[in-house]
């Protein structure tokens, strides 16, 4: 089918949504079959009459054919969750369906549809986990309070995972890895967890997984490992969405984010530092990565995303050689690691960055989601990306003070009223459905003006 679906697309005899520099895309708005939905009881199910929309798209993987269509393995975040006022002075997010588990779905694309089937929800030998976040003494916490939607607070969860990527293991399962920790998940077929591996605790830290480079730890909250793939030769690669926070002082000094390559049958690592486009955004924490992709053992396409300067969201893949890139693990051995260094003194040091090369601008061709979080390889000439739709609901003020504030311009009382600047204020928070587009879960087929070489 992918042959023959490119030709379609090439010949014409199938629509397209956007075309520039000659990449032709073909648009699908991926749709439920089965009527999977998220259960939503709580204060404001009366929006939602029939549940939450499931918030696929966090990682996108290629399986292969199926007849004439092609099929893809995807995987949803941590759940359906809202922007929320802070308690006391802590940041916190609304979960509005506290026990839903992250979950695997398959993606069924013919000339006609995009249709997710099969859920399988993560789990392990107590049951099925949750997405709500770390306890705060543990490596991996956001230090985020989880509330309902009535602003009263849940409970947190060492089980707790943010999925974010998914590649097959080559054994029938699939390896994942998450925002939290962050971590990395090796499943079986059926979503039941393995192991975990995680950032190897020092000290007295407390970590629920090790086996990773302890200075991941850093990652910016909710900014671990935002994608993952596996080379031909076994090797895992993740990618930290953002730049490292080291000691608090490196988010927006760093000149790049790191890719963490891990041998499952060693557990060694070493890393690299794929390089931002530090001049386009107004603070270089500003740059995320979306999914990454192997093209082979030394090459990978990935998204890199954000508003820049301009306040303008970018989307971009790109392709990444990283064949002459420095372990950036001796230099952190020496007490100072390279996030610290402006472009000279990684030089005067030695480290040489994976060098990237821009291949598609994915806003020339149309794209109007804020995120891809999704990137797959269908064939050297044809990829395909899709976005979550964050469960299609938002956190909206009512009556807000000023026009402009956001949820934490608030904190929630004990009783789950409003306060500003500690007075009493009439606002409240509700939770509304996300509108069309944004509501949306988008996949695009992509057929580039030349093979991948």
């Amino acid at each position: 089918m992918k042959h023959t679906l490119v030709a379609l697309l090439i010949a014409g005899l199938l629509p397209f949504s956007a075309q520039a520099e000659g990449e032709k895309v073909k648009r699908y708005v991926v749709t439920f079959p089965a009527g999977e939905h998220v259960t939503y009881q709580g204060k404001f199910a009366g929006h939602f009459p029939n549940g939450l929309p499931v918030g696929i798209g966090s990682g996108l993987y290629f399986t292969g054919q199926q007849g004439d269509n092609l099929m893809f393995t995807t995987v949803t975040d941590r759940g359906p969750n809202a922007d929320a006022p802070l308690v006391g002075e802590k940041e916190a997010k609304i979960f509005a369906s506290p026990d839903f588990a992250p979950l695997m779905m398959d993606i069924r694309v013919s000339a006609k549809a995009a249709e997710a089937m099969n859920p399988r929800p993560l789990h392990d030998a107590e049951g099925k986990i949750t997405g709500l976040p770390l306890p705060a003494d543990f490596i991996g916490t956001t230090n985020e309070t989880a509330l309902n939607d009535a602003l009263q607070p849940l409970s947190s969860n060492q089980r707790g995972l943010d999925t974010e990527g998914i590649v097959p293991d080559g054994k029938g399962g699939f390896w994942l890895c998450d925002e939290y920790g962050p971590f990395l998940i090796h499943v079986d077929a059926s979503g039941k967890i393995l192991q975990k591996f995680g950032p190897t605790p020092t000290d007295n830290e407390h970590s629920v997984a090790s086996g990773l480079p302890n200075i991941i730890k850093w990652r910016q909250p909710n900014r671990g490992f935002e994608g993952l793939t596996r080379l031909p030769d076994g090797t895992i690669v993740m990618a930290v969405q953002s730049t490292l926070d080291i000691d608090g002082k490196t988010k927006n000094k760093a000149q790049f984010t790191r890719l963490v390559m891990f041998n499952p049958e060693t557990q060694t690592s070493r890393m690299v530092g794929y390089p931002i486009n530090i001049d386009s955004y107004k603070k270089a924490r500003n740059a995320k990565i979306g999914d990454i992709v192997a093209l082979d053992n030394q090459r990978i396409l990935l998204i890199e995303q954000g508003a820049d300067k301009d306040k303008q969201v970018q989307n971009r893949i790109y392709l990444v050689d990283f064949s002459k890139a420095s372990d950036l693990t001796p230099f952190d051995a020496e007490g100072k690691s390279p996030e610290f260094d402006d472009r000279a003194q990684l030089e005067k040091r030695g480290i040489t960055l994976a060098h990237k090369q821009e291949l598609v601008d994915l806003r020339k061709l149309g794209w109007q989601q804020e995120k891809v979080e999704g990137l797959a390889l269908i064939d050297k000439q044809t990829l395909a990306v899709i976005n979550d739709n964050d469960f299609g609901l938002q956190s909206k003020l009512n009556a807000p003070v000023k026009a402009k504030d956001k949820a934490d311009d608030y904190q929630a009382t004990a009783d789950g009223k409003l306060t500003r600047e500690g007075k009493a204020v009439e606002t409240t928070l509700t939770i509304e459905p996300l509108q069309k587009p944004e509501a949306d879960t988008e996949l695009w087929l992509i057929t580039l003006a030349q093979p991948l070489k």
